[in-house]
């Protein structure tokens, strides 16, 4: 690997010759099916705050000549995450995650530490996963999420139905309606 003019180091976002096939799939074998492109004001400070958050590990950043990120890529867990710098003239595009994590309490807070804002604060549901909302310093929000327990559809249902999990629901569907009200 070589290094960006920041010291950045530069990958091939985990290729390895020994690990590419000789047939040419429809997909690298390095990346899921499925990869969010964040597009944000400060992509090189997003992924600080993913692999401080998060413990994201770094693929590589690929500035423009301006200075902006022209392409960075993290892994996350089994996932990958690119990101770049929006133009300042483009409207903002946040994007809604959900982040699987081992202990979600402590996420939150190293979350809340890094910058972020709560937007709903941590709780159990009827799905049985605990877990929070935050809106990253980049207007991303991210549901931070740990299951707890497995719960079949019949005792969700069942569940949904019992006060406690009616009002955290309720508290959910408000909260993230607030946040999104006040971007209008």
């Amino acid at each position: 690997m070589e290094g960006d003019k920041d010291g950045h180091e530069m990958s091939t976002f985990g290729r390895h010759p020994r690990s590419m096939n000789t047939s040419v799939n429809h997909k690298p074998d390095t990346y899921p099916t499925v990869v969010p492109y964040i597009s944000v004001r400060g992509a090189g400070a997003l992924v600080d705050f993913l692999v401080e958050v998060f413990g994201a590990v770094e693929r590589g950043r690929f500035p423009n000549e301006d200075g902006t990120l022209g392409h960075a890529e993290v892994d996350l867990g089994d996932s990958v995450i690119m990101a770049f710098d929006a133009r300042p003239d483009w409207p903002p595009t946040p994007s809604l995650l959900t982040v699987w994590v081992e202990d979600c309490d402590a996420t939150h807070a190293a979350a809340l530490a890094a910058g972020a804002v709560e937007v709903t604060a941590l709780t159990t549901s009827a799905f049985g996963f605990r877990g929070s909302r935050v809106r990253d310093p980049f207007g991303n929000i991210w549901w931070i999420q740990t299951q707890v327990e497995v719960v079949d559809g019949a005792e969700i249902g069942a569940r949904l139905a019992q006060p406690q999990y009616v009002e955290a629901m309720r508290v959910a569907v408000e909260t993230f309606d607030a946040e999104m009200r006040s971007r209008a």
